[in-house]
């Protein structure tokens, strides 16, 4: 400080005004530079857009041109102070290099977010369980990728996470297979009970026919017979129509006699005693 304190003492009013002008046209320059680097990234982002590129695409493009179009423009304004950039380029080189090394990890996250962008495991809009995490895809960031839970929380998840991890598309295609466990009393009848599962599995108007329904008998246990209740849904419809034939079949057993069968255990007493009462 006190070095720059000699230099301006040691300078004219002229050499102080000429700096000044200096200062302020760099600043304007960044400041008009930055503005325009803001709306060729827009432009950008809108003739994505209308040429209907994968909106997460979109996203990851949008903040590498921003950032490439902001250092141009701080270049710019350092080469207007005067200060020569070729050296100032070769040093920000080789920090460069030294804080790549030091953030390997960041950059296997940028590097990840990048496969994530072209292989396209999944988009905006779609629900995954990604990294260990289940949500809806918010955002594809050049480091992190947003998701967002069902109850409404927003979680953080390095995109390196997510692609040294399995990805399950819940969204993936337009139909889902919705697998129900029924169990029922051992001491119903079973064609009774296959026919009211049945019915109230076809009588939804949200089920598809092809694939058509199925129920499989699955196993016998000491206090049930399980079956395997088999509908295919819209994707969009999965959880809220897989709730209702749950009830549905829980009524249609009911109402033909059947019931759904709890865990039993019986206990056997020896000679002529008594259970004992607590």
């Amino acid at each position: 400080m006190e070095a720059i304190r000699e230099w301006i003492a040691g300078m004219d009013s002229a050499g102080l005004m000429a700096v000044g002008w200096k200062l302020l046209g760099a600043l304007l320059i960044f400041i008009i530079g930055r503005w325009v680097a803001q709306a060729i990234t827009a432009l950008l982002v809108r003739a994505m857009t209308r040429r209907k590129l994968d909106a997460m695409l979109v996203s990851f493009l949008e903040a590498i041109f921003y950032i490439t179009l902001l250092l141009c423009v701080v270049l710019a304004a350092i080469s207007y102070l005067g200060i020569a950039i070729t050296p100032l380029i070769a040093i920000l080189g080789g920090a460069a290099l030294a804080v790549g090394l030091a953030l390997q990890s960041t950059l296997s996250n940028f590097a990840a977010g990048f496969m994530l962008v072209i292989y396209k495991p999944f988009t905006k809009g779609h629900y995954v369980t990604a990294g260990g995490v289940s949500g809806t895809v918010d955002r594809v960031g050049l480091f992190n990728t947003w998701l967002i839970t069902t109850d409404n929380c927003r979680v953080t998840v390095p995109n390196s996470v997510i692609t040294e991890s399995a990805i399950t598309n819940f969204s993936a295609f337009e139909r889902r297979r919705c697998d129900m466990n029924i169990r029922i009393d051992p001491g119903d009848d079973l064609k009774t009970a296959r026919a009211a599962i049945m019915n109230a599995i076809t009588g939804h108007e949200k089920v598809l026919a092809d694939p058509e329904p199925a129920l499989l008998l699955m196993e016998l246990t000491d206090y049930s017979v399980n079956f395997s209740a088999r509908a295919w849904l819209r994707t969009s419809d999965f959880w809220a129509v897989r709730s209702e034939l749950l009830g549905n079949i829980k009524e249609s057993l009911e109402a033909s006699g059947c019931s759904i069968a709890l865990p039993q255990h019986k206990v056997h007493y020896a000679g002529d005693q008594s259970p004992k009462q607590d």
